[in-house]
């Protein structure tokens, strides 16, 4: 799998690797294409490995890797922890059908035991209606 183009420019290539490993890291599952998956795994399984050595050095590659410090964090403090008994095999791929549109195999590449609480990270929280006072005075001045 060393030498999969996905049919992009090496920068391309090189900037599409580090954001799904930062996604994957952020929320410990994705969706993507099936050839993607298959070039992110060993990636995202050498920067676990990484992660579990407890050095300067291994810390100063992650961030160099990833480029962003929450992301290398989080592999050193919580990823590394969970997997330490774990002699790779950190992430699974699982076939997800078929893209609508153009057909494309898609699958769904995860931490092996991942936080399930991890996919909503982004998701805002549902506040109490205030909007509803508002409208209501908007409207008993209009009539």
């Amino acid at each position: 799998m060393a030498n999969k183009k996905l049919n992009r420019t090496s920068e391309h290539r090189k900037a599409l690797l580090k954001n799904m490993l930062n996604s994957l890291i952020k929320y410990e599952q994705i969706k993507t294409t099936l050839p993607k998956a298959k070039f992110l795994k060993p990636q995202a399984d050498k920067i676990i490995t990484l992660g579990k050595k407890e050095t300067l050095q291994t810390t100063k590659m992650l961030i160099s890797s990833l480029q962003d410090i929450k992301s290398a964090n989080k592999v050193k403090k919580t990823l590394s922890k969970r997997y330490e008994k774990r002699n790779g095999g950190y992430t699974r791929i699982i076939k997800a059908g078929f893209r609508y549109g153009d057909n494309a195999p898609m699958a769904i590449i995860e931490f092996v035991d991942r936080d399930v609480e991890a996919k909503r990270v982004d998701k805002k929280k549902k506040e109490p209606a205030k909007n509803t006072e508002k409208t209501e005075d908007k409207k008993a001045a209009s009539a």
